[in-house]
């Protein structure tokens, strides 16, 4: 077999994994251009090595996945704000004209979207050991070889990392309780009532805003409601949406250019996290509805 014909074969075994492989590293890291680049790295350290001495390519490659992420995952930890980084960065929009558009939007989406959301509040080792156990049932053992740990203390970090999954997941409100949470929010804000905001926003709210400078985030009620009430005059029109199948909406200035794309994780009666992207770049590269 000649050289081209091997590495043929091999990018071909590579590519019937890709698919696996960057749902790990997106569930690990969340965020799809991390993603993606962490699989390219996995694909380029394959190209290097001599395939003959792998006797299992996806545990292989699943391994190489992990040990990248967990170093992506690490770095952040120096700059706290790339975990935020890429938080709305493949936005699906839709019109949100449905009287229940849970019946139209897909659940795994949105489970898979508020997991996320869940992560954050683990740490690497915690987060990775979740995923690749909890999600890919990936052994403990192969997981303490990417922790450079045994499997019983790697069994140990799962256990952590489930009793945090526990405290922090919230049920989600569906349906017209959720748009009553978010009509408040708005009515709140509109009016710039303080104590309207802090009733409806969850006290560990997380707001997590995209802008030409980065992304900012805050943290707490009192802080987010603070925020919301100085923006409060800024909208002239509005549309509701679905933003990867979370409730938000569309703001537009008075002269029809796009302000901001919001989207809403309510929880237990209350808005639990906030995601916007007012960054105008971002916001004229997408594909928006009309305004209302």
């Amino acid at each position: 077999m000649t050289d081209t014909n091997r590495t043929d074969l091999l990018a071909e075994a590579f590519e019937a994994q890709r698919d696996r492989l960057s749902a790990v590293a997106y569930r690990v890291l969340g965020s799809h251009a991390d993603a993606e680049d962490v699989v390219q790295e996995a694909w380029m350290r394959l190209a290097r090595q001599d395939a003959t001495t792998i006797a299992n390519l996806a545990g292989w490659l699943t391994t190489v996945v992990g040990r990248i992420s967990l170093d992506v995952l690490r770095s952040r930890q120096t700059r706290p704000e790339a975990s935020y980084g890429d938080g709305l960065s493949e936005l699906v929009i839709t019109v949100d004209d449905s009287a229940e558009p849970e019946e139209t939007v897909s659940l795994a989406d949105s489970v898979g979207l508020a997991l996320l959301v869940v992560l954050d509040a683990l740490g690497p080792s915690e987060r990775l050991t979740f995923v690749l156990h909890d999600l890919f049932g990936v052994p403990f053992a192969e997981i303490g070889q990417i922790l450079g740990k045994s499997a019983d203390a790697t069994k140990m970090i799962a256990s952590r990392a489930r009793r945090k999954v526990r405290a922090t997941e919230r049920p989600t409100i569906v349906g017209r309780e959720q748009r009553q949470v978010i009509k408040a929010f708005r009515a709140a804000t509109t009016g710039g009532d303080f104590e309207a905001l802090l009733r409806v926003l969850d006290p560990d709210v997380r707001l997590t805003v995209d802008t030409p400078n980065g992304v900012v985030v805050t943290l707490g009620a009192t802080a987010v409601a603070s925020g919301a009430r100085m923006v409060s005059g800024a909208v002239a029109r509005h549309r509701a949406v679905l933003v990867n199948g979370l409730p938000g909406y569309v703001s537009w200035r008075e002269d029809g250019t796009p302000l901001s794309i919001i989207s809403f994780t309510v929880a237990d009666g209350r808005i639990a996290a906030i995601a916007i992207v007012a960054d105008p770049a971002r916001l004229a590269s997408m594909h928006l509805p009309d305004p209302a």
